[in-house]
């Protein structure tokens, strides 16, 4: 896609960690980007600092007249969803809120995007695209092997199944009206800009400042990392080149056990950190209680995408990572920002509540 004076893509979530980084990438290729942000504690902003021609509206996508209203407005020709609850943490201690935006608000973008689709052109009907932007955790855990497009869903956790059924109803629109949706499943996303509750920044922001490194379990779980700049891309490609109707995994073959990624923090944070003390920050590397229903393992084949597409993943683990402790290092006013806001980097998710 490339601008031109083309038709805006409506991105929900941008501006939160994934969606940030994909407008980003939309705008630099010349794209007009509306983007709708309920700003919740992970909507932030300063995401979008320095991003030009981008038009924020503040508003939630369960908001049925707002969303008809935008659309009638700035008559889009893609929707990215990517707004959603992401963290099986807080999923744990409040599904409601995952079934309210995941759920809820998905099936209210999705009938307004019909209403609106359907009285477009027929040339504006072929080209529009309704691209939900989803999860591997929505295939559960894999013991071995790789989960592919097609596979039954197996969600483990009240996120992966708010996840799962947002997709099931993409598909289902597809089947049964006709509107051109598609779903990316992407792997563990990582990279600047990310709400500090997830693994890689909490490790980060508390090394920094000198609190323990909680590592869930044995730290034996493993997870398929993929750098926000790779996803985005390939959500882009997907939008571009995706078929109707089709899922798309998007992932990175980079499996790494949690402890191994953070013990790679602790040995890049004391070349580019060092403790006060002079210690090595792998020293404050602390077991806690796993996390209820961990699923141990995730992996993706994202043969379908690169095949149909070209995508490719470009960034090493190991250059993303140190990409990516240089950038909250560097950008410590964002995160006390966030601290300031109420986030204290304590723990979430135990069931115990």
């Amino acid at each position: 896609m490339s601008g031109g004076g083309q038709s805006p893509v409506i991105v929900t979530g941008g501006a939160g960690f994934i969606g940030s980084s994909l407008v980003r990438l939309l705008v630099g290729r010349d794209i007009p980007v509306v983007v709708l942000d309920a700003l919740t504690y992970a909507g932030n902003r300063d995401n979008l600092a320095g991003v030009p021609d981008v038009t924020f509206v503040h508003g939630d996508i369960g908001d049925a007249a707002l969303v008809a209203g935008l659309l009638s407005r700035y008559r889009p020709r893609a929707i990215v969803n990517v707004a959603a609850e992401t963290h099986v943490d807080r999923s744990i201690d409040g599904p409601a809120a995952f079934i309210q935006t995941n759920i809820v608000g998905t099936s209210t973008l999705l009938e307004e995007a019909r209403r609106y689709w359907r009285d477009l052109s027929a040339a504006e009907r072929d080209a529009f695209r309704f691209l939900q932007v989803s999860t591997d955790e929505v295939y559960g855990s894999v013991a071995e092997g790789k989960s592919r497009e097609g596979e039954p869903y197996r969600p483990n956790s009240p996120y992966a199944a708010s996840k799962a059924a947002g997709d099931h109803m993409a598909r289902a629109y597809f089947r049964t009206y006709g509107l051109p949706t598609l779903v990316t499943n992407g792997s563990n996303t990582y990279g600047p800009r990310q709400f500090p509750e997830k693994l890689i920044p909490l490790q980060i922001l508390n090394a920094v400042d000198g609190r323990p490194l909680p590592v869930y379990g044995d730290g034996s779980n493993q997870r398929e990392w993929l750098y926000v700049d790779d996803h985005c891309r390939g959500i882009a490609a997907v939008l571009e080149h995706g078929r109707p109707g089709e899922t798309y995994n998007i992932g990175s073959d980079h499996q790494r056990a949690n402890m191994d990624v953070v013990r790679d923090l602790c040995d890049l944070l004391d070349r580019l950190a060092p403790a006060p003390s002079g210690r090595p920050h792998a020293e404050s590397i602390a077991l806690v209680r796993d996390r209820p229903g961990h699923d141990f393992r995730y992996a993706l084949d994202s043969g379908k995408l690169m095949n149909e597409t070209g995508w490719r993943p470009t960034m090493a683990f190991a250059e993303g990572l140190e990409a990516t402790v240089r950038w909250y290092l560097d950008n410590q006013p964002w995160c006390r920002a966030i601290t300031r806001a109420g986030y204290d980097r304590n723990r979430l998710g135990t069931a115990l509540r």
